[in-house]
This record gives structure tokens, C-alpha cells and sequence, in this order.
């Protein structure tokens, strides 16, 4: 059952695992396949290269297990939560990347420094602290994100949801980028923060980049 959607989470796991956007374990990818009405979610606690395609979790938008033996991350109702009140998102990534989780930890978000951002919206905010893995912490994380495709999770971590896991992979990757450049900029002084009318141009002309 949705079998090439299993085997695409299994790549961009090992993807953000190989290019250090996460450790060990942590963080976890999902897919919302619409037409199903099924959800493929990353099993908690095992290693991204040693996730074959038959531990990938299946459920329902409720979160019923369909298909797997497997227990899904422990961040399942952030996933699903999402998937019920953004319906543009069909993949959602979260991640333990370094210095979006430095700026996690002083419960900053990433102001809009860098033009790049646009990715995931005007700026980036940081959601309230919540246990991992609790209905709060799906519910903040949410908030975080109305109006934008990121946010921090607090003394945690990043998350992002876009179209598909490509789209999603690279908001997390840009912001990686965007957050090390903002604390690095930090240490040396005080970075300029783009206006909203810069970013809000950004963010047409982000509509019309790349190839289509």
C-alpha cells in the first residue's frame, strides 16, 4: 500500500540524517495521500537508514493504524494536526537541525534577515514549549505556523509543511541556512531585518521561481 510514497520518506529520512539537518534519531516525516485519505508516517526511535519500507506506519486521518507493525513518531497528532487545517500540505518534516534548535533555545524565532526566508513565510516564529509528542504541543506548533509553512519549536527543534517532501525538505534546509547566518550575523552585530513590504514581494515572486 502506497508503496513509492514509502519508499520516498525512507530517502528524504536518510537525506536529512546525511546532509546533518538532524541526529541520531530524532525527527520524523510524514505524507498525507488526499486521495486515499491515508497518512505514511516515519516509525518512532529507529535509525533513518535502517527504516525499511515495512516499517513505515500507515493511518488514517484519526490516527487508526491501517497498516504497519511499527509504533508511528511520537509526533503523530503534530502531523495529523496540520494535515486536518492546512490543506495545501501533503508533507510535513520535522527536524533537530543545530542552529534552527540554537535559536529554539533561547525561544527566538527567525526574524526576516535574509531574503530566503520567503520559503517559509514573511518570518519565522517560535512556537510555546510543550512536551514532545502531546496534544500542546500539536496545538502550539499549529499556531506557530497559521500564515506560514515553519515554525520553532521551542528547546526543541523545526518544522515545515509544503506540497511534498521535496518542497518541505528544502524549507528546512534553506532555514537551516538562514538561522546559522542570523546567529553567526549576531555575534558580530546587529542584523537588518527586511521590511514586510520586501518580504511580501518575496513571496509573489517565490510563486513564479524555478522551473515549472
Amino acid at each position: 500500500m502506497l508503496e513509492n510514497i514509502k519508499l520516498e520518506l525512507i530517502e528524504y529520512g536518510k537525506k536529512l540524517f546525511d546532509t546533518k539537518l538532524t541526529k541520531g534519531t530524532g525527527g520524523n516525516l510524514s505524507y498525507y495521500d488526499r486521495k486515499s485519505g491515508y497518512v505514511c508516517l516515519t516509525p518512532s526511535g529507529i535509525s533513518f537508514h535502517e527504516i525499511k519500507v515495512e516499517d513505515i506506519v500507515v493511518t488514517d486521518i484519526d490516527a487508526n493504524i491501517i497498516e504497519g507493525n511499527r509504533v508511528p513518531t511520537s509526533e503523530w497528532e503534530m502531523h495529523l494536526n496540520l494535515y486536518r487545517t492546512r490543506p495545501e500540505f501533503n508533507a510535513v518534516i520535522h527536524a533537530h537541525t543545530m542552529w534552527s534548535t540554537v535559536l529554539a533555545c533561547l525561544r527566538q524565532g527567525l526574524p526576516a534577515t535574509n531574503y530566503m526566508i520567503a520559503v517559509a513565510g514573511k518570518d519565522v516564529r517560535v512556537a510555546e514549549y510543550a512536551t514532545y509528542g502531546t496534544h500542546e504541543l500539536a496545538m502550539n506548533a499549529a499556531k506557530a505556523m497559521e500564515g506560514r509553512r515553519a515554525a520553532i519549536l521551542a528547546n526543541h527543534g523545526v518544522i515545515a509543511g509544503a506540497q511534498d517532501l521535496k518542497n518541505a525538505f528544502n524549507i528546512i534546509d534553506e532555514l537551516e541556512y538562514c538561522a546559522e547566518i542570523y546567529c553567526k550575523a549576531r555575534a558580530i552585530g546587529n542584523p537588518v531585518v527586511l521590511p514586510d513590504s520586501e518580504m511580501e514581494l518575496m513571496l509573489e515572486k517565490f510563486k513564479h521561481y524555478g522551473q515549472k
